[in-house]
């Protein structure tokens, strides 16, 4: 296992994506969590649903394996009407919408199947490892810290913005 600074500092942020996760949906009812405040905004399922998809596609897809959505499950377990390989990018307000969920519970469940999985690839990187380009369509190349960073910022907004979203459905 890695000690390395760069790999310690990516399972901090991820552990404390996973943190935040847990605080705004835990105890929260199916019906809370597909509250749209507005009637068209994101809701807390939908978000989390967003924040652990991306996860789960761009760590994936960096170390060279199957989802966990697809490889563990959890795709039929959600069984929402959208094709596996959805992860929520440039949804309107009909697909927000179809993001419906049993329980917290299969939310949580899903993102610590994430959590793991892209702690587990994390742990066994050395710092060596960050300066691989990962994806040459961008101008500059996307290395392997750019992409990971950029999931941790991704996964932190959607998850700050799911913690004001219980707030306002706490309040009613």
């Amino acid at each position: 296992m890695s000690t390395d600074t760069s790999t310690a500092l990516l399972v901090d942020a991820l552990d404390r994506v996973r943190e935040v996760v847990h605080q705004v949906a835990d105890g929260l009812s199916a019906e809370q969590l597909a509250q749209r405040v507005d009637g068209t905004a994101n809701s807390i399922a939908w978000l989390l649903w967003h924040l652990t998809r991306v996860q789960d596609d761009h760590v994936a897809g960096v170390a060279g394996t199957e989802q966990v959505w697809t490889a563990q499950g959890w795709a039929r377990k959600f069984d929402l009407p959208l094709d596996d390989a959805d992860i929520g990018y440039g949804h309107g307000s009909d697909e927000v919408a179809a993001v419906r969920v049993r329980s917290a519970e299969l939310l949580l469940d899903y993102h610590d199947a994430v959590h793991r999985a892209s702690t587990d690839y994390v742990r066994g990187l050395a710092d060596a490892d960050f300066g691989r380009v990962v994806d040459e369509r961008w101008d500059p190349p996307v290395t392997l810290a750019v992409r990971l960073v950029s999931v941790v910022s991704d996964d932190l907004q959607h998850a700050g913005q799911a913690a004001f979203v219980r707030g306002l459905v706490e309040k009613g």
